[in-house]
């Protein structure tokens, strides 16, 4: 070992790199939050806290610590115990789940590109590794975890800003037994960027499906489906992009269909996905020309392909594009009227039929997965909310309107619970507190969804399209003229020539109105819903249910009012759970790892308000809890309040507060809350209560595992006896008696367990004696694990602190599939020898029938044999070279077995041959005839101890998993039969693909901007929300106001002791040192064990290592 240091990113011993948790910074401001996310960014600490709340700043690369080792590191540990990460926050919500019986959520929020996504994966992620569950459950959580694929390849696109994109918002409620088993979710998703469909700007893709589409077709499906090259169609090849840097669309294909097949759906189904995004392809190459002021349909080839997957006709197909049916109310009567449409607005009415078919798919993909794993009541959930980020494009439409709507909400639920409500909390329940300045960012919600006094820009939106809804032409710009009339004077709002401004809390955002009023109608003419509802595939027909004889009454529903409806639904749900929240920052927009942009950093960090957060939470209560709640949680610390306390909420509380010692400077009473202040008070809280669980645990285990181990051992006891019957005499005394397992009870020995891993179930342990070269005889202690037989001796010190000391050496470690036979006697002696490749051991112990069965089932699991087990009155054994003297020499010993007298073996040494006389005993052939009621001595280890339960292999998420089958149709099968659907249905002739005669166009619709133009990258202005925050800088509090109390005369210091040797840590919950390192003793305990603190590190370390100074 040395001196040599020892790094790893679990334990405090590591370079320093800032600090975990920002409430400890010695500066408050954005510079020294920005310049601490750097430090920890650089060294791959992509985790930091503000108390509660997770800082997570895109590390744009995978790291190391997300396996199975960190699962178990931060599963039911507390927040101090390990560094700051995403599963910790994950188990906090799950714990807590269970314990307060309270439903949870996650709040991810950050701009585009900032790692919300993957976030959210890995709390699911983590949550279904650590809840429990059958077969059933399995199946829900693959569905749970295979819906993230699914949804991505539909819902997800590259934008300049980020390479995966989300384009729709999600909800994820994963719902839970009593148990703290998930068995079942919901998923609700919001506001698809539809638009994507049928245009992209340069430098971005289409959604995901399409590229996976091409880049993994077999050679029949590309056949059947008309599949061939991205540049190809209209809706792919504007932008000029196809591929994305490291992602293989090939693989992410395979890897979609896989999760179509868990989720539930049958291969038709799959078969039909794939016709229709494929028929939207074909939609998008239709092209029209004018001729005498109406549209015709440049190329009729173009018809062929998208009317066979869709199941529609030729005919019918060009005259819904080109043409539109009108009724005109004329003196009570209806009256219809065919109109001729132009090359714009059959352009217009082709791209809204694809964007109407892409997110009803879509939905239905949603409402799959849902029926697949929704169940009808509901006990607890937690919610995992993934939302598109705030994002600012060179032109931003009606769809960046929308999406930055709903991040200005969901950064009010923040300000709402973390500023506003917690200092509003302090001044009901009649706390102390100085109030904390911060900017409000209600006045921009307000200024966006208003209905009245003013009315807000949606509710002008509404009205300039119910008003116009004749007039496709000069909507938009009454739309401008009506905006400055009405909120031209809000201090965050200003128009310009194309659209209007708005000064978000992320930053001022030019929108361009041209479109606005079309997305905000999202109508879809009845004739294109006549044309998909006579398909002859009746998928399709489903996804347009409407029923047009119903005549419609009052206004059709607006986008805007949808996706305003949808988000204060959310915000209502996400209020009615416990939240946690976890704060993205995106370092660079490079997108590759260690590259730290400081004024964009720095532009994140003031916007989300970081600042304010710490300055809340350093002056302000780490745990707040209504009296009976908290009495309900901690009531198991004392006789007095469990399992209820009968008398005063308020006594009862102090009661429990004055039963842990806590200091009284460390909470206060409410009216109805207890406040408390550092989250180390609420730590001692936490750990006495896992203390008294953890004691009622052992004593219902202990209870439990007695029962366990009498009908255990007696079955072992059946078994054992079948391996020695008429091969071995047998002792009187040991036929019928009951297995213990553990004779020397290595729980109360802590000196003997050091040796054996700490998870590592111990099967035998016992007192035996083992005999060396010359026959002498000598005491070890012999223990069998699943994966090792240790011989453990005891030895003098012969220099340092515990000279003449005797202490526990390792004498032999063999692992249990080395083993290469074991020899015996046909008399009823207790000798046997373990034969190894090296040397062998002799060993003599009374239970040796039990310790050679459960020696013979760990062989046979190790290497799926028997194991080798010799019958012989002559036994001969390997010894190792020993020191000087005629014994020294490598070589062999005999055993001489003779019959004898008596019960006791009688041992004579003779050079290199033992003879041992013992009298007969049982015959060979005897079983066990009577239960032995007797009492062992030590009933410990009979399962494995806590932490000893090891996950399961994952099942298989193969096509043919359990469960959830839907439509009836097969599941699974090769990709080349997944058109078989297609020939079985359609009565038409597969077309030919037509050869595409245009160049690269351009869609009317598109978004398209020079490549060059990238100024919009830039760190945006930060407009008026940005002088409320510098004016909030500005602000001197009055003294003391926002930061902690003077610190209290220090403590008494700790004793300290020196290390004497350097010391490798063997599991979590110890400290590695190096020699001469001083270690503060917090707790010296008689097994040899002590805790102590090092570097910023609690954990055990070895006492016999160090010198108290």
């Amino acid at each position: 070992m040395g001196s040599k240091e020892r790094y790893h990113w679990q334990t405090q011993n590591v370079k320093i790199s800032g600090v975990d948790d920002m409430v400890l910074l010695s500066k408050i401001n954005e510079e020294a939050i920005t310049d601490n996310l750097k430090k920890r960014y650089m060294d791959d600490y992509i985790f930091t806290y503000i108390g509660s709340v997770l800082i997570s700043v895109n590390p744009f690369k995978q790291l190391p610590y997300f396996t199975d080792r960190e699962v178990e590191l931060y599963q039911g540990a507390a927040q101090y115990e390990n560094p700051p990460h995403i599963y910790a926050l994950a188990d906090n919500m799950y714990r807590n789940m269970m314990i307060d019986c309270e439903n949870q959520c996650v709040i991810i929020s950050g701009e585009s590109g900032a790692g919300k996504t993957v976030a959210a994966k890995y709390i699911m992620g983590y949550i279904s590794k650590v809840s429990g569950g059958g077969p059933k459950v399995q199946h829900v959580k693959d569905i749970i975890l295979q819906s993230n694929p699914l949804l991505e390849a539909f819902g997800n696109a590259k934008t300049v800003r980020n390479n995966n994109s989300s384009r729709f918002g999600k909800y994820f409620e994963i719902q839970f037994s009593r148990g703290g088993e998930p068995d079942g979710g919901k998923i609700s998703n919001f506001l698809l960027e539809k638009s994507r469909v049928v245009s992209q700007n340069q430098g971005e893709r289409n959604f995901h499906i399409y590229y996976q589409l091409l880049g993994g077709a077999t050679k029949e499906m590309r056949e059947n489906l008309g599949v061939t090259t991205p540049d190809y169609y209209l809706y792919l090849n504007q932008s000029g992009t196809y591929t994305v840097e490291d992602v293989n669309d090939k693989k992410e294909f395979s890897d979609t269909m896989e999760a179509m097949s868990v989720v539930g759906l049958s291969v038709d189904d799959q078969d039909m996905v794939m016709q229709i995004v494929a028929g939207i392809l074909h939609l998008g190459n239709i092209a029209f020309r004018e001729e005498g002021n109406y549209a015709v349909v440049e190329s009729e080839d173009f018809l062929a392909f998208p009317a066979y997957l869709l199941g529609i006709s030729q005919e019918g197909l060009k005259n819904k594009l080109t043409s539109r049916i009108m009724d005109s109310k004329w003196g009570g009567k209806t009256e219809s009227i065919a109109v001729t449409l132009n090359t714009e607005q059959a352009s217009f009415t082709r791209d809204a039929l694809s964007k109407a078919l892409y997110s009803r798919l879509f939905d239905f993909l949603v409402d799959s997965i849902n029926k697949a794993i929704q169940k009808d009541h509901e006990e607890f959930n937690i919610g995992v909310l993934d939302i598109y980020g705030f994002e600012i494009f060179q032109k931003n439409g009606f769809e960046q309107f929308c999406i930055n709507f709903v991040n200005e909400k969901l950064q009010q639920i923040f300000i709402e619970l973390t500023l506003k409500a917690e200092q509003e909390e302090y001044v009901q329940e009649g706390i102390k507190w100085t109030p904390i300045e911060y900017f409000n960012n209600k006045i921009v919600c307000d200024l966006i969804e208003s209905k009245l006094n003013p009315p807000g820009i949606m509710s002008i939106l509404d009205d300039v399209c119910a008003t116009m809804h004749a007039k496709g032409e000069g909507a938009d710009q009454t739309l401008i003229q009506k905006l400055q009339a009405g909120i031209s004077s809000h201090e965050h709002f200003n128009s310009w020539n194309k659209g209007f401004i708005v000064h978000h809390y992320a930053g001022k955002v030019s929108y361009d109105v041209s479109g606005f009023c079309e997305r905000n109608r999202d109508v879809l003419f009845n004739d294109i819903i006549e044309l998909m509802q006579s398909s002859e595939f009746a998928f399709i027909k489903t996804l347009f249910p409407e029923n047009l004889e119903a005549e419609k009454k009052g206004r059709p529903t607006t986008a805007s009012s949808k996706i305003k409806k949808q988000a204060n639904n959310l915000v209502q749900t996400l209020m009615k759970c416990t939240p946690h929240y976890i704060r993205c920052i995106k370092p660079n927009e490079t997108k590759k790892p260690r590259d730290w942009e400081d004024t964009r950093a720095k532009h994140q960090v003031e916007y989300l308000g970081l600042r304010e957060n710490i300055r809340v939470r350093r002056a302000g209560y780490a745990f707040r809890r209504a009296f009976a709640k908290f009495l309900q949680r901690y009531a198991i610390l004392t006789r007095e309040t469990w399992p209820r306390w009968t008398g005063e909420e308020r006594k009862g509380v102090l009661h429990l507060l004055h039963s842990v010692n806590m200091d009284q400077d460390q909470y206060q009473l409410g009216k109805t809350k207890i406040f408390i202040k550092a989250p180390e008070s609420l730590f001692l809280l936490e750990e006495m209560r896992e203390r008294k669980y953890n004691g009622y645990a052992r004593a219902i285990q202990k209870a439990w595992r007695k029962h366990i181990a009498v009908r255990k051992y007696v079955k072992m006891r059946e078994e054992a006896s079948d391996i020695l019957l008429n091969k071995k005499e047998r002792r009187r005394n040991s036929l019928n008696r009951n297995f213990v397992g553990d004779y020397i009870g290595t729980d109360n020995h802590p000196e003997i367990r050091q040796f054996v891993g700490r998870r590592e179930k111990i099967d035998f342990a016992d007192v035996v004696a083992k005999y060396d070269r010359r026959f002498r005889t000598v005491k070890r202690d012999l223990i069998l694990t699943p994966k090792f037989l240790y011989l453990i001796g005891r030895e003098k010190v012969k220099q340092g602190p515990d000279k003449g000391q005797i202490h526990e050496v390792l004498k032999r470690q063999i692992e249990v599939e080395k083993i290469q036979s074991v020899s015996l006697s046909t008399l009823q002696d207790d000798f046997f020898i373990i034969h190894e490749e090296h040397y062998d051991s002799v060993l003599q112990c009374i239970f040796k029938t039990e310790f050679l069965s459960l020696l013979y089932k760990r062989y046979d699991e190790k290497t799926q044999r028997k194991l080798p087990l010799k019958f012989n009155n002559l036994l001969e054994f390997k010894v190792k070279k020993g020191g000087w003297g005629p014994f020294s020499a490598a070589g062999s010993r005999q055993i001489q077995f003779q019959a004898g007298q008596g019960e006791e073996a009688v041992v004579k040494p003779s050079s290199k041959v033992l003879i041992v006389t013992i009298g007969p005993g049982l015959p060979k052939n005897s079983r066990p005839t009577r239960r032995d009621n007797r009492k062992s001595r030590y009933m410990g280890n009979q399962t494995p101890g806590s932490g000893q339960q090891s996950q399961g292999a994952p099942r298989s998420r193969g096509r043919g998993g359990g469960g959830g089958q839907r439509g009836g149709g097969q599941r699974g099968g090769p990709p080349s039969s997944r058109v078989s659907l297609l020939r079985r249905q359609s009565s038409m002739e597969q077309p030919t693909l037509p050869r595409q005669q245009r160049s690269r166009q351009t869609n009317n619709h598109s978004n398209n901007q020079s490549q060059a133009d990238t100024a919009f990258m830039n760190v945006p202005d930060q407009g008026v929300a940005g002088v409320h925050r510098r004016r909030s800088k500005e602000v001197k509090p009055s003294p003391g106001a926002g930061r902690p109390k003077p610190a209290p005369k220090p403590k008494p210091r700790s004793p300290e002791c020196r290390a004497l040797y350097a010391y490798d840590a063997q599991d979590t919950d110890e400290l590695s040192f190096n020699a001469e390192d001083v270690i503060e003793i917090l707790t010296e305990d008689p097994s040899g064990w002590w805790y102590g603190r090092l570097r910023g590190r609690e954990g055990m370390f070895p006492g016999n290592y160090v010198k108290k100074i």
